[in-house]
Formats: structure tokens, C-alpha cells, sequence
């Protein structure tokens, strides 16, 4: 994220399953990381920056934040050689449903 033009500062809490949970984020949600934007928007695990940028300059109603469940092979952090999974990008709403906000089927879709 900070080759993409965003400031992060890394924080390691104890309790990191429970700041998902308290955050919004439901264990089918997530994944091995969470940022929090200074609007107080999450985005877990491996989001690509092009996807943040986009929800941040049209917040979808009632949005939450965005995520990527899991560890797809080849999402941005998780590159393997020329391997690519095809994932979803999930928009997480408040009411903790989740609608699709991307489809990614190759990695030139990230950019």
C-alpha cells in the first residue's frame, strides 16, 4: 500500500481476532490483515490499492469496508511466480452482509 501513494504504520495487537470481530469483520470475512482508514473504514487482507481508491472516492451506502478472505495465490503480497487464483472482492456492509465489488480473474484486474 505504500507504493500506492497510501501512509500505514504497523500494529501487531494481542488480541487481533477480536479487534476483527469488534471491528465488523465476521470470521468468514477474514483474512491475515486489517487496515483501518482515518474515515474508520476496514480493509482486510490482500485488497488490492486500485479497489481501496475506488470505494474510497464513492462510498457505497452503509459500506463497511472492503475484503478479500483468505490468501488468494497471486493478490497483491501473495504472488507466486506467474500462479493467479481468481477472487472476489467483497464490499462488507454495516448490517454484516457482503456484496461482490470486484471480480478479479487475472492480475493485470488488480491494476
Amino acid at each position: 500500500m505504500d507504493n500506492n501513494g497510501f501512509s500505514t504504520a504497523g500494529n501487531h495487537p494481542e488480541a487481533l481476532a477480536q479487534l476483527k470481530l469488534n471491528s465488523g469483520i465476521e470470521l468468514r470475512y477474514q483474512s491475515c490483515h486489517t487496515a483501518v482508514s482515518p474515515q474508520g473504514f476496514v480493509f482486510e487482507g490482500h485488497v488490492p490499492a486500485k479497489f481501496v481508491r475506488q470505494f474510497l472516492a464513492n462510498v457505497p451506502d452503509q459500506a463497511l469496508g472492503l475484503s478479500v478472505p483468505g490468501m488468494p495465490v497471486g493478490s497483491p503480497g501473495m504472488e507466486v511466480g506467474d500462479k493467479f487464483m481468481p477472487y472476489q472482492v467483497l464490499l462488507l456492509k454495516k448490517d454484516g452482509n457482503h456484496e461482490v465489488f470486484a471480480q478479479v480473474d487475472s492480475a493485470a484486474d488488480q491494476r
